[in-house]
């Protein structure tokens, strides 16, 4: 059996993580199959709950044991106010929530079927990321991390910029997004962590060893990981200058929303621990899956002590 004591938070005050961007109340419906053309499709459970990219991994770093604060924007309506509402009573310091007049808060009607897989419809209000939170270096030396996903790329490039200025980790949470936006960001971060859809976009691979060797040839300055569900992560180890793969566990999954945001809030936690990346990916892929044993997006995040146990009931992935 492995020892888990390398997943152990360090001592001391816990590591303070800030997330930057989406801040969503979904409506979540869990269907037997999804629909493939019109029609009415009769749900089985229904749940309401405020999360998107940046929310769900804040929930993850403060689920994980970490101290985590989320800068994301809401218009000033009551789904507005439900949304900072909710996210605040997960443990998420939500101080730096941004109110715009004028805006609609951003909702999403999702369905999840019974493989887990889901149909995400949307609405993001463009007023809502017009105008930027304005913020100085003393802004971000509180932290020990950042975190960002694409949604608000502005306040995501000066965050970014801001936090490797001073030697803090700023990770990016490399998704789809509009053309433009990873090239944007990503020269400012520090660790990017893409999903399988946005690095088959930008690399038109289809293997993802080769996903992760054009994207490191790419990006070269950052730390490079493409996430591949139930097949793990692979990565770029810069000390062996070779393509690593960790796998993770073998889960029954119930609904895969929110997994890779609670991979990214794990990481970024990890990163700023000090874990080796190694170590900060496995657990992270081992949060993440064990997220999708769970109905409900990000409320199916694991405890810091929950993912050891799981870890401690495996051995040890190893890396190719």
């Amino acid at each position: 059996m492995t020892s888990c004591s390398v997943f152990d938070p360090p001592a001391g005050a816990p590591k303070h993580v800030l997330c930057v961007g989406a801040a969503v109340l979904d409506t979540l419906f869990r269907v037997h199959t999804l629909p493939s053309g019109e029609g009415k499709v009769l749900p089985y459970e229904m749940l309401q709950i405020a999360e998107g990219m940046a929310s769900s991994a804040a929930y993850a770093v403060a689920r994980l044991g970490g101290r985590t604060s989320l800068w994301g924007a809401v218009g000033h309506d009551e789904t507005g106010e439900r949304i900072i509402r909710e996210l605040a009573d997960a443990g998420i310091f939500t101080d730096g929530m941004l109110r715009v007049d004028g805006a609609r808060s951003a909702v999403s009607t999702i369905l999840v079927d019974d493989h887990g897989e889901r149909l995400i419809v949307p609405f993001y209000d463009p007023k809502l990321h017009h105008s930027n939170k304005a913020l100085t270096p003393e802004d971000i030396a509180i932290f020990d991390a950042v975190l960002v996903d694409v949604r608000w790329p502005s306040l995501a490039l000066e965050v970014l910029r801001t936090a490797r200025g001073l030697g803090k980790p700023a990770v990016l949470d490399g998704d789809v997004a509009p053309d433009g936006i990873i090239e944007q960001l990503a020269p400012e971060a520090t660790h990017i962590v893409f999903s399988e859809p946005a690095a088959q976009r930008l690399t038109g691979a289809e293997d993802f060893t080769e996903m992760a060797r054009l994207l490191k040839r790419r990006f070269n300055h950052s730390f490079i990981c493409v996430t591949a569900g139930a097949a793990g992560s692979f990565w770029f180890d810069d000390q062996s200058d070779s393509i690593r793969h960790s796998p993770t566990i073998a889960v029954k999954a119930v609904d895969t929303l929110a997994a890779g945001d609670i991979f990214h809030g794990a990481f970024a936690l990890a990163i700023a621990e000090g874990k080796m990346p190694a170590d900060a990916i496995q657990l992270s892929s081992v949060a993440a899956a064990m997220k999708c044993e769970v109905f409900g997006g990000r409320s199916g995040a694991p405890t810091r002590a929950e993912v050891i146990a799981r870890l401690g009931m495996h051995d040890a992935p190893s890396l190719a």
